[in-house]
């Protein structure tokens, strides 16, 4: 089907495919953020967990273990303990950020306060941990365990680089595996896992998931200057005013002039923002052609993983098809 097709958006294909899987995640998720002593926990929980995100983390490891023959049902703890991650890492990224706003809504901060955000993604990432055991998998308690120190290592790094303006594409693309990628390639590669893939397969699949995540955090830092509002949740220019060094910017950093290099630095580093600091940015980005090759490494990346993802040998056809084409989504929305 095109991608432009009305309400038939790959994830959305995906979901359908896989909606009685999604269906036992939401009901595991649900059951297992419920506290009897804190209710405060479901209440936190739920209005991020309910906030209508696409769930394509959980997803892409139903995915992937439906994709390799996987006829059990410890995917779907797999799955359930991906999204609690996810979930911790975006109420303490709120925190860190001082955000206001989530996916449209404010966010958890914002609506109780910075302690029950930081103590409920406590919660969530022990809860994650259980479910992790009871698949009695070790390798994928080595493998999810280690994205989440991963996923904490890279949120220390961004912390020391993102107003840096020495950070260069290097760290940033560090800092992407360790924030954002190293989830995608846990959950695909744990799907792979959990049903016994030759190794082969399941290397195959970490690859895709890295590449993959890789391009998803480029596109959205592309968006932040080129998106739309009503459909990303947040304000355009939002990285720009929280001093965050993206790729679009590190690029126009490495080709600009000494005038430049100054704005930037007394934007970015020394967070002296004026009015119309934004749109001379956007002046300077579009002379560098920094979006332009900002979309072009996004694109680099999903195709190297459709590459990963054409060496697995899948038992079902029409889930390898919308993996590769759930690639291809990611950069649609910045082609």
């Amino acid at each position: 089907m095109p991608l432009d097709h009305p309400g038939e958006k790959p994830h959305d294909q995906l979901a359908k495919r896989l909606s009685a899987d999604m269906d036992a995640v939401n009901t595991l998720i649900r059951a297992r953020m419920a506290s009897e002593n804190a209710p405060r926990i479901p209440e936190v929980t739920a209005h991020l967990v309910e906030a209508g995100g696409k769930r394509l983390r959980p997803m892409m490891t139903l995915a992937a273990a439906r994709m390799m023959g996987y006829p059990g049902d410890d995917h779907v703890k797999l799955a359930a303990t991906v999204e609690f991650i996810h979930t911790a890492t975006l109420l303490h990224d709120d925190v860190v950020d001082e955000s206001s706003q989530r996916r449209g809504r404010p966010t958890a901060n914002l609506l109780w306060d910075n302690k029950s955000s930081v103590l409920v993604g406590d919660y969530l990432f022990a809860r994650s941990f259980q479910l992790m055991v009871e698949t009695g998998n070790l390798r994928v308690l080595d493998i999810l365990s280690n994205a989440a120190a991963t996923i904490a290592e890279g949120e220390v790094l961004q912390l020391s680089a993102a107003q840096n303006l020495a950070t260069d594409e290097g760290i940033y693309l560090k800092v992407v595996r360790g924030k954002t990628a190293a989830l995608f390639s846990a959950a695909t590669e744990v799907g792979g896992v959990i049903c016994g893939a030759p190794e082969a397969q399941v290397d195959a699949l970490r690859t895709y998931g890295d590449a993959l995540g890789i391009a998803f955090q480029i596109v959205d830092d592309l968006l932040d200057y080129q998106g739309d509002a009503k459909a990303t949740g947040k304000n355009v220019g939002d990285d720009f005013r929280e001093r965050k060094l993206t790729l679009p910017v590190i690029k126009a950093v490495a080709a600009a002039d000494a005038e430049e290099r100054a704005f930037w630095s007394r934007t970015i580093e020394k967070g002296k923002q004026e009015d119309g600091d934004l749109e001379h940015a956007l002046v300077l980005l579009d002379r560098h052609d920094a979006l332009t090759a900002t979309r072009a490494d996004a694109m680099g990346w999903v195709e190297q993983a459709k590459a990963a993802l054409s060496e697995v040998e899948p038992a079902d056809a029409e889930l390898h098809a919308l993996m590769l084409a759930l690639a291809d989504y990611v950069v649609e929305r910045v082609r």
